[in-house]
């Protein structure tokens, strides 16, 4: 199996997309192409087929390949539980919360044979793989016992390309220090740079092309445009800002609360391709305002999480707004603060067995956290409860550590499968409560719960808009554009002629 690896100069440089384009350039010539990323570390996770869970950039990636998704794509994903502690999730599966120090103590063996074998079987199924690194490849404290970025292009012995951000500024330094502080083996496995995020004319450019080509001794493959509105799913809460940064000030005002410890922000991402709503992340009270809705995401640390909206005076500014009539939602962890209280039994969200924490009080419901986490792929219908048409059918997925249980009957939001009721819905869909997520990536359903906001705000009502038609549609432009502004005869001749060691 041939391949190409995507380091870069920091995070947030833009590996993830064009890791994205690449799988879907590869993928539009007729090439069985994988995505894979060692070690990821994100609370943006994605659900594959059998239950498992990778990280959110490995699912969305494998899409753009037009495969579907598997554990070994993403074999290690770290979900962050505080400032100190991260959850394993090794080969799909919740295993164990380390520290850093533990990790690295404890972990690396296994972490490279797990490498080694995922490596292994997507040899056996695709022609090409294109590896996404994370971070820096030269952060000296981490690299003796790192599992992401130039152990990994050795494992796989494949090329690198390094990607630089230009838009942040410090371009040159970056390239000439990241190459510098590369070990000599390292730095003979760097093939190519591409420059990332240019603004203007690119052809302004030339010199600096010719300086670091010469200084580096190593072609620049490409200077790629600052690619806004690409719509493609982001990895970690650096990308929030990015992909909510440019929205368009709509008629509908949905403020969503922006937790430390947020998870699966990709559920709200559906929103920005209405064209008559705008999405508000909110940290503080005085920046909740007056919002037409209000949505409570996923978290990886609800009791924490809970804690910060008290914090912030989120808690009354919430309250007021389901009191005077306003839209509330709360996905998985946010459904569980919306209720009465919550029991740690297993102590799996804080650490303390049977801490008893009280909710919002809004939905008339307590969790119980247990020790197991549930990580499904999931079907449902509206409830008959809801009034709804129950022979729709919605997709998503659960990820989560505890269940709700509701004291009241008759208020069940969802119907699953298996036949139970599932969340609650109460007061004509004024307040929801639901461990779905990618609930809003339903067509049908979101643009019902928004046009329940539309008439209600005398707005007119709007039909159905299908994101995933959107979404092939932004793979294909962002290939495109990628392709366009790359050196691409050149980067598959790097990849063809590499040499395997011996």
């Amino acid at each position: 199996m041939k391949g190409i690896m995507i380091q870069g100069t920091a995070s947030d440089v833009g590996k993830s997309l064009v890791v994205t384009a690449l799988c879907r350039i590869f993928s539009n010539e007729g090439i069985r192409v994988v995505p894979f990323k060692s070690q990821n570390m994100s609370n943006n996770s994605y659900v594959t087929i059998d239950g498992k869970e990778i990280g959110r950039a490995q699912g969305i990636q494998a899409e753009a390949a037009r495969v579907e998704a598997t554990i070994w794509m993403n074999p290690i994903l770290l979900k962050p539980r505080s400032k100190q502690d991260a959850e394993v999730v090794y080969l799909g599966k919740a295993i164990e919360t380390f520290s850093g120090r533990e990790y690295r103590e404890q972990f690396y063996e296994k972490g490279l044979e797990v490498i080694q074998e995922s490596i292994k079987q997507l040899s056996k199924q695709f022609e090409v793989v294109v590896i996404e690194g994370a971070g820096s490849p030269v952060e000296i404290n981490l690299r003796d016992r790192e599992l992401v970025n130039m152990k990994v292009a050795d494992l796989a012995d494949v090329p690198v390309v390094l990607v630089a951000d230009i838009d942040r500024g410090g371009v040159f330094a970056s390239i000439v220090g990241t190459l510098e502080l590369l070990e000599p083996e390292e730095r003979k496995r760097v093939a190519g740079i591409i420059i990332n995020k240019f603004r203007g004319d690119i052809s302004l450019f030339d010199d600096g092309i010719q300086w670091i080509e010469e200084k580096a001794g190593i072609p620049v493959l490409g200077v790629l445009p600052y690619i806004d509105h690409h719509m493609i799913d982001g990895e970690d809460s650096l990308s929030i800002a990015h992909q909510f940064s440019n929205q368009k000030q709509g008629n509908i005002d949905i403020a969503v609360i922006h937790l430390p410890f947020i998870s699966n922000y990709s559920d709200f991402e559906p929103f920005l391709y209405e064209e008559d709503v705008s999405i508000r992340w909110v940290k503080r009270g005085d920046e909740f305002g007056k919002p037409d809705a209000v949505i409570i995401p996923g978290t990886k640390s609800t009791i924490q999480d809970l804690k910060f909206i008290r914090e912030q005076g989120l808690d009354v500014k919430i309250k007021k707004h389901f009191e005077s009539g306003g839209f509330t939602v709360g996905i998985c962890g946010g459904y569980q603060i919306l209720g009465e209280e919550m029991i740690d039994e297993a102590g799996t969200d804080t650490g303390i067995a049977n801490i008893i924490v009280k909710g919002l009080g809004l939905i008339p419901g307590k969790t119980i956290f247990y020790q197991e986490k549930e990580t499904t792929r999931a079907q449902a219908a509206y409830h008959e409860n809801t009034g709804f048409p129950v022979t729709l059918a919605l997709e998503g997925y659960e990820i989560h550590l505890g269940n709700t249980f509701i004291k009241q009957n008759g208020c069940s939001f969802l119907r699953l499968a298996n036949g139970k009721g599932e969340g609650y819905f109460q007061r004509n869909g004024q307040i929801i409560g639901t461990y779905l997520h990618h609930l809003f990536h339903n067509d049908e359903w979101r643009n019902r719960w928004i046009n329940l906001i539309r008439k209600k705000k005398g707005l007119p009502l709007q039909e159905i808009r299908k994101i995933q038609d959107f979404k092939d549609q932004r793979f294909d432009a962002l290939a495109s554009e990628v392709k366009r502004h790359l050196k691409w005869e050149q980067l598959k001749d790097i990849m063809e002629k590499w040499s395997p060691k011996a």
